[in-house]
């Protein structure tokens, strides 16, 4: 996501007194950096052991004060768990216009002000929201919609930063930390998923959903029915509530098509959707649809995959 947030940086960065440069905080950041340099973007660094566990409240105050210290005009951050819950606290505290899940971003040639493209009502349609007078401006950006940064002949300087903070403000402690063992490829970096919804029935029927997912290489995905009845973990929601994702392609199974849901997949490159209500509304967001039981259409559908893949394999 970091490389794909270079990447916006880029195409807007061309006013010399306002160089891109990326913020990276953490600790035993030293390959981190020099790997952020060799892209060719300047770097500022909080090596510091304290931020390894610390609650959002905590990087707000340091991004702020680095904010008030060298007073960017515009602030990337990834439309990620955590990008989402620093984003409107950042703007709150800098008194910033905030933009969320963006999928692109362009200067208004005639004013110079920021243009921020976002989906709006479920994904049908695409706002276009433009700040005026507020400096610095802080934009979430939906993972997958720029490509990654790639090395450049120019090399980054990496400079250290120190900022000292006063922990009595911070109202938010961190007491515990449970880690869920994630398998598999993370839903927003998939490029292909599959995702079953409150069609499926049960936590029995995802076994054929995930043998098709391992047949892709892709992830496996929920809506919030599955989540909301325990079939499967919330960890794999998708949608207004959930992970936002763009991959290369979809496979909505069970799936009805809400608003809430398409918020958080409308930016796949194709979606196939099996559902036997021919009425169900993810049909008209599909590319290709199957009217149909899955139980029915997903084996068949499976095997075709494979016969496919095992020619491919062998040509």
């Amino acid at each position: 996501m970091t490389k794909e947030l270079i990447t916006v940086g880029r195409k807007l960065s061309h006013n010399p007194s306002q160089p891109l440069s990326l913020l990276l905080i953490g600790q035993d950041t030293q390959e981190a950096a020099h790997e952020a340099a060799s892209l060719g973007i300047d770097v500022w660094v909080v090596d510091d052991i304290s931020f390894a566990e610390s609650p959002p409240e905590r990087y707000v105050a340091l991004i702020s004060a680095i904010c008030q210290q060298e007073t960017p005009s515009l602030i990337l951050l990834g439309q990620t768990d955590m990008g989402r819950d620093i984003a409107p606290r950042l703007a709150a505290r800098l008194g910033a216009s905030v933009c969320m899940d963006c999928v692109e971003l362009a200067i208004d040639p005639d004013n110079k002000s920021l243009l921020q493209s976002k989906p709006v009502y479920g994904g049908n349609a695409i706002a276009v929201w433009a700040s005026a007078n507020h400096n610095p401006q802080v934009v979430t950006m939906r993972p997958r919609v720029a490509k990654p940064a790639e090395p450049t002949s120019r090399k980054g300087k990496i400079a250290p930063l120190t900022v000292e903070l006063d922990d009595s403000t911070i109202k938010s402690k961190l007491l515990k930390t449970a880690k869920e063992e994630v398998k598999g490829i993370r839903l927003e970096e998939a490029k292909v998923i599959v995702t079953g919804g409150g069609g499926i029935g049960g936590r029995e029927g995802f076994q054929l959903l995930e043998e098709l997912s391992q047949i892709l290489g892709g992830a496996i995905g929920v809506s919030r029915v599955p989540c909301d009845e325990g079939w499967m973990p919330a960890s794999l929601e998708i949608g207004q509530t959930g992970h936002t994702v763009s991959p290369e392609l979809y496979i909505a199974v069970g799936i009805s098509g809400a608003p809430q849901h398409l918020a958080g997949c409308s930016g796949s490159k194709c979606i196939v959707a099996i559902n036997k209500n021919p009425e169900a509304h993810i049909f008209k967001e599909a590319d290709f649809g199957i009217v149909g039981d899955y139980r029915e259409a997903l084996p068949s559908f499976i095997e075709k995959c494979k016969a496919l893949l095992s020619i491919s394999d062998s040509e």
